[in-house]
């Protein structure tokens, strides 16, 4: 897909829109996917990427040389196993250990929500699923993985949630990096960074472009304290989330405030799928910063003294408790089940905390809407207090422009974002760093042009015989030009001489010669005609190597000139001279002498 000198990227999701993330690049001949991503607001088709963009009536396999899946949220990997088992590909998936080791867990949970328990088909099923991640190729961190002779790819830490990467990938001397949101945060469980790679082009996500975020110390105290006043007027808190980073986050702050404050209220968190997220949060314990793995020495960090499990039945208890439920946008399981029971009671609250994709309830809710159809036709009245504070992993504005400094990009393109926000950050971009900033819609395509660099060795013996010619010594700051055989070998280009060239290609040497007639007036015979031509020759052209053979020619350097008389004119005379290539800087001179004598 479009030129071989530029980056393509197609977008089948997150163009101009949050969820199903899936970036087609194509980078020198190569076609990489970047995440398959669901989006959690439909419930048709319409919540898979749309992969015609790729292929109309073959596989995926035919086309793509590789998947990369950033991180384990749904909406970059949710669709991974209807790509690979419905839709068809064979070739490798790359993603980092830890993704590879929840992905698989929070698949099976959503594929349980949407086809046990609701009903539906045309969906995966769970052998799909672990067929899907034996194809899965693990990735180390800042580890150099070269997919074939020319695509390579190495992954750095996003600090997103617990084992999102960032993607640097390499063709050649072109590339690409792709990341979710880094999370800039000192104090985050993870953290982020990259080299100063100068990519042609960095792809970010933006779903937070307009914003610059308040201090998180400012955002935990107000998040403990809405809490706090909740608990003591004896109400309950519902703070949706997902099962993996921002539940270990606000967990570990609301453990050390009901230590601190000896507080007894019950704090719960959803069973099954949030344990089996600690155990990986144990198990990865490497991949979290530096604060986190000194205290895991003296003390696990997640291993909880005041969390404790929930059971469903524990929502219809009297008196306050905080209750971490799952999915966080209120979109199925738990946290709407415990959102309906807690909706009709205003000493309740609900805590957003992350972005919530049009179309589910955490959306509807946040955006000032009482009153929601159900399922059913039936009416929910909201009553309790909802409360938004973005303790999203994903970054705001300022660590999307502290992304660019340290990438030093040469091009950006912004997806996972909406549009009129995006806009804002392409021209804060644009201003501030003097580059092209692309934000593609669903279904249209960005094409970058850049200008690669070819690496070619010159053999020594040329060297030596462009020296010989004379002329300034080599300099890298003013081009010179070279006069060779560009041969490619092993997928390497070499400039060497033509002789050197036949040698190393094994091929024979053919000799080119040109022709041409001229007729003159002359009187003189054939031989007499030709002496006055040599002798003149010698006398012009000093320097030059002039010879009268045997045969009845004249050779001045490569050129032979030979003469007969004309059938037509007795008097006229026709001058051959034949040359070779090499020999054409010579032509024009001895033709212009010859010219000259005949007039004389």
């Amino acid at each position: 897909i479009g030129k071989i000198t530029g980056c393509v990227f197609p977008l089948q999701g997150a163009g101009q829109d949050v969820g199903r993330s899936c970036i087609l690049v194509s980078i020198g001949g190569k076609n990489i996917m970047l995440d398959c991503g669901m989006h959690m607001g439909y419930n048709d088709d319409r919540r898979f990427p749309d992969f015609s963009y790729i292929t109309q009536n073959g596989r995926l396999t035919d086309f793509l040389d590789c998947v990369i899946i950033s991180h384990f949220h749904l909406d970059h990997c949710g669709a991974l196993p209807y790509m690979s088992e419905m839709v068809g590909y064979d070739g490798p998936i790359y993603m980092t250990h830890p993704t590879k080791a929840i992905c698989p867990i929070l698949l099976e949970d959503f594929r349980k929500i949407t086809v046990d328990k609701k009903g539906e088909t045309n969906f995966f099923t769970s052998q799909m699923i672990k067929d899907c991640m034996k194809k899965v190729v693990p990735l180390n961190l800042h580890q150099t993985v070269q997919v074939d002779d020319e695509l390579e790819i190495k992954a750095y830490y996003a600090g997103h949630v617990l084992g999102a990467a960032m993607v640097h990938i390499k063709v050649g001397s072109e590339s690409v990096v792709y990341t979710v949101s880094v999370n800039k945060y000192a104090k985050s469980h993870i953290s982020a960074w990259i080299d100063k790679c100068r990519p042609d082009i960095l792809i970010s996500e933006s779903t937070y472009a307009t914003t610059i975020r308040d201090s998180k110390r400012c955002r935990e105290r107000d998040f403990l304290k809405k809490v706090h006043e909740t608990i003591e007027r004896g109400g309950k808190v519902l703070i949706p989330v997902f099962a993996l980073g921002r539940a270990q986050e606000l967990c570990i702050l609301l453990e050390t405030f009901w230590e601190r404050m000896n507080l007894k209220a019950p704090i719960y968190f959803s069973t099954g799928l949030t344990e089996k997220a600690n155990h990986y949060y144990k198990l990865f314990i490497t991949w979290t910063n530096q604060k986190i793995r000194k205290t895991f020495v003296q003390r696990n960090m997640f291993e909880f003294k005041h969390i404790k499990a929930f059971d469903r039945s524990y929502a219809d208890n009297p008196g306050p408790m905080v209750v971490f439920a799952t999915p966080g946008m209120l979109h199925a399981g738990q946290s709407l089940q415990i959102f309906k029971k807690w909706a009709g009671n205003e000493k309740n609250m609900v805590i957003m905390p992350g972005y919530c994709v049009q179309g589910t309830i955490g959306h509807k809710i946040l955006n000032g809407q009482r009153k929601l159809e159900m399922e059913g036709r039936a009416t929910l009245d909201v009553k309790l207090q909802v409360e938004y504070m973005s303790f999203s992993a994903h970054a705001d504005a300022k660590g999307i422009m502290q992304l660019i400094r340290m990438a030093e990009p040469r091009n950006m393109l912004l997806v996972h974002g909406e549009a009129v926000k995006m806009e804002f950050l392409k021209g804060k971009i644009e201003q501030e760093f003097s580059i092209d900033c692309y934000m593609p819609a669903n279904g249209e395509t960005a094409t970058v042009t850049t200008n690669p660099s070819v690496p070619v060795d010159i053999s020594l013996n040329l060297l030596k015989r462009e020296m010989a010619l004379g002329g300034p010594l080599p300099d890298p700051k003013k081009p010179r030009t070279m006069h060779g055989t560009l041969i490619m070998k092993e997928n390497s280009l070499k400039l060497v001489s033509s002789e050197q060239a036949l040698k190393e290609l094994g091929l024979n040497e053919h000799q080119l010669r040109f022709t041409c007639r001229v007729q003159l007036q002359d009187p003189h015979s054939d031989p007499d005609t030709l002496h006055r031509i040599y002798t003149h020759l010698k006398s012009v052209l000093k320097g030059y190597t002039i010879q009268h053979l045997p045969d009845g020619t004249v050779m001045v350097e490569s050129i032979v000139i030979k003469v007969s008389s004309s059938a037509e004119d007795t008097n006229a005379k026709v001058l051959l001279l034949s040359w070779s290539y090499q020999g054409g800087e010579y032509f024009f001179t001895a033709l212009c002498i010859v010219k000259r004598l005949m007039y004389q």
